[in-house]
């Protein structure tokens, strides 16, 4: 559904600095029906990337096609397979109802908003916005707005929907639900999905494939829970009663496999890394020899952010 090749584009720096190379050389596939996470820390060319997709920013170099249709070369019937939303819930008309936003916004896209009741009327049922039918955009809760913002953009039937933080500022339960119902959309309706955020939990619950970028370039390109396997490690989290000694620091600090210790006001808190499973009764050594009471011993969850990082550090 998208092929993106040698993909390249650079801003103008300040006089006397050379360019700055937001995207330097990507290519990559996503295939009709995929929900892809397009990843990275700020700065390192995915808001670029999104909006070369969009059409709003012309690369230097490269090609992207959607459907089969070059977007450079063939622009508004390759544009006509994508919608997007930018910047949270900016695509909404806010003195507008929930209902008048979804027909004004098929009315741009050509589509006769009579003709359209059922699928208007399926979308607002989709995303809990019936009761809010006749509501201005303006008095909706942020969440019912995010999700009013994403039925905009699939009203248009297009088969290519790019989200930009589609759950920033949300709180838990909106966010949950436009994680679930992302989903649903994908496994129904066959879009393809592309999201960019920061929340390294949506990612793990949302998609199945994730796509990082670092300084422009692809550093990580695989299904998720293949990115969870490599990455994948035995983190323990000792807790003790009390504070440690002086000594017990000391000795603790000398281990590289201990990562972090924590002090609470009644009980401390040991982060170990088990590479190699001796660790562990050296670290148990160090606590007895003062007679520490050892409270608890669990092992700490992998999770995506743990793998996000990870790649960023080691490039």
């Amino acid at each position: 559904m998208i092929r993106v090749e040698k993909l390249q584009k650079a801003y103008p720096a300040k006089k006397g600095s050379p360019p700055v190379q937001a995207v330097d050389n990507i290519s990559f596939n996503v295939s009709q029906g995929e929900l892809m996470g397009l990843l990275g820390s700020n700065g390192a060319g995915k808001t670029t990337t999104i909006k070369m997709l969009c059409g709003l920013i012309k690369p230097d170099f490269g090609s992207i096609y959607i459907d089969g249709l070059d977007l450079l070369k063939q622009r508004t019937p390759a544009l006509s397979n994508i919608s997007a939303v930018l910047e949270g819930n900016r695509n909404i008309y806010w003195r507008l109802t929930a209902k008048e936003n979804l027909e004004f916004f098929a009315g741009l896209r050509g589509l006769e908003p009579r003709g359209m009741e059922a699928e208007i009327d399926y979308f607002l049922e989709l995303f809990g916005l019936t009761e809010k039918i006749n509501v201005e955009a303006r008095k909706l809760s942020r969440g019912m707005q995010q999700k009013l913002a994403i039925a905009v953009a699939l009203i248009s039937k297009s088969k290519v929907v790019l989200l930009d933080e589609p759950t920033l500022g949300l709180d838990v339960q909106a966010s949950y639900e436009i994680r679930q119902l992302l989903k649903k959309i994908v496994q129904e309706q066959e879009r393809t999905i592309i999201l960019t955020t920061h929340d390294m939990n949506v990612v793990q619950d949302t998609c199945e494939r994730a796509i990082i970028i670092n300084d422009g370039r692809i550093v990580a390109d695989d299904r998720i829970e293949n990115l969870l396997k490599l990455f994948k490690v035995k983190i323990y989290k000792i807790i003790v009663q009390g504070s440690l000694t002086s000594a017990q620091k000391s000795r603790l600090v000398e281990i590289d496999a201990v990562q972090e210790m924590e002090k609470f006001p009644n009980e401390t808190a040991i982060n170990v890394l088990l590479e190699k499973s001796e660790t562990l009764y050296d670290v148990i050594d160090i606590l007895r020899a003062d007679s520490s009471l050892i409270k608890s011993i669990d092992q700490e969850q992998n999770n995506f952010e743990r793998v996000f990082l990870e790649i960023l550090e080691r490039g």
